[in-house]
């Protein structure tokens, strides 16, 4: 049975992969096909991806490895010497689009459930998924259109500081909605925890990783150091799900950003280059299943269903997070490009809203299941339809600044 689902899904990669190729002759994304194949192949549709292999040990541990994987993508970018050239500016300008859009759905929301008397507080349930973004979508047109310039420079990092800020801020917010209702929460002190231990988890292999690196391997045991240092980080990180920290996931990406930003530092740039060129079939096969994983659990009957909560929703987050960007990067003098165009790249955000949106729901279900179904209902809904629109937007984002290749056109 195992290796019957192991061929459907190696299947599935391979038709979304052609509809990637094919999509392209459009001039658009390669991911915008693996997204549309992974929804169509899913099981709310010709169900070639089954729920039952969605939720099978073997497939998730899979999918948890290709998050650390393509984590490190963003590692390597974690450079001391670039941090330090902007630092600051980065920071601020994660803060104001994270914080901004927070802010900017829950009042949005707040004004609508005041009118329907609809308790406030699931108005910051709104605002702290709405905050987070998905980096992978983003990452997988910066590998394939092999995007270079400041926007570039600014989301790879972004993407990290904001997966922190989303921790941060949503998991607060989900312990005063459980204290406001019946139901379990992750307690407050869990939040630095859910955060500085899945770094600790990869800064170690990456520090023996780096030992290794440093003496210059051939390509055959660079390629063995990378895939045993995930596996080691990947595997640590699920035994503390499994065994210490049971209904509380930590994050995978995480660990693999921090497992690859700490080899990263320990070498010569000129050797990092080559050493994230030999990585890169693995990183495109890792960005593939993630994004396949990503839409296979997408309903696009959802669509014709979405209600004015949906649309208010994706409204009310693309204006704060492309708001939230601007007013950042202005603040801090950025170039005139990452003041128009990082906001468009920030759009992607299913995986995590679904993620965000399953945890909350669960505080929600035992008392206030019709509260629960509002939420529900909503995020699914526009996490089909944001998704497709936020593909064409980050690829555009890019493309206005002038940071796709000729050649990538």
């Amino acid at each position: 049975m195992a290796i019957l689902m192991l061929v459907r899904w190696i299947l599935a990669l391979f038709l979304a992969w052609l509809s990637g190729r094919l999509i392209t002759k459009l001039k658009m994304p390669a991911i915008l096909g693996w997204l549309i194949a992974g929804m169509v192949l899913g099981p709310h549709a010709l169900g070639l991806l089954p729920q039952t292999m969605l939720d099978a040990k073997w497939y998730r541990i899979t999918i948890t490895w290709m998050q650390c994987a393509f984590g490190l993508m963003l590692g390597t970018e974690l450079l001391w010497k670039k941090i330090r050239s902007y630092g600051r500016a980065l920071m601020v300008t994660t803060l104001t689009q994270s914080l901004g859009t927070f802010a900017l759905v829950s009042a949005v929301f707040a004004a609508v459930f005041a009118v329907q008397s609809v308790p406030l507080y699931l108005s910051l349930a709104f605002g702290g998924i709405a905050l987070a973004t998905a980096p992978a979508p983003a990452l997988s047109i910066v590998q394939e259109f092999h995007t270079r310039g400041p926007v570039t420079d600014t989301l790879l990092p972004m993407a990290v500081l904001d997966d922190v800020v989303g921790i941060v801020v949503f998991f607060s917010v989900n312990s005063y909605i459980a204290s406001r209702v019946s139901g379990g929460a992750v307690p407050l002190y869990m939040i630095p925890v859910m955060i500085f231990l899945p770094i600790a988890v990869g800064a170690f292999p990456g520090y023996i990783a780096g030992r290794i690196l440093r003496r210059r391997p051939d390509r055959a045991e660079v390629l063995l150091t990378l895939v045993i240092g995930i596996t080691v980080t990947a595997g640590i990180g699920l035994c503390l799900n499994v065994f210490v920290f049971s209904g509380i996931s930590l994050n995978y990406m995480l660990m693999g950003v921090s497992f690859s930003a700490v080899f990263s530092n320990m070498i010569p740039e000129e050797q990092l280059l080559m050493v994230t060129e030999d990585f890169r079939p693995i990183l495109a096969v890792s960005l593939l299943s993630a994004i396949v994983d990503l839409g296979a659990p997408l309903d696009y009957h959802l669509i014709l269903g979405a209600g004015l909560y949906t649309f208010i929703y994706i409204g009310a987050r693309a204006a704060g997070k492309y708001l939230g960007a601007r007013t950042g990067a202005a603040l801090m003098k950025m170039p005139e490009t990452v003041r128009k165009y990082l906001g468009l790249t920030l759009l992607p955000h299913s995986g995590v809203s679904l993620v965000f949106t399953g945890i909350v729901c669960g505080v929600l279900e035992g008392s206030r299941p019709d509260l629960a179904e509002i939420i529900k209902g909503t995020i699914a809904a526009a996490a089909v339809i944001n998704e497709i629109i936020a593909v064409f937007a980050a690829k555009k984002g890019f493309e206005l600044a002038g940071e796709i290749p000729a050649r990538g056109k």
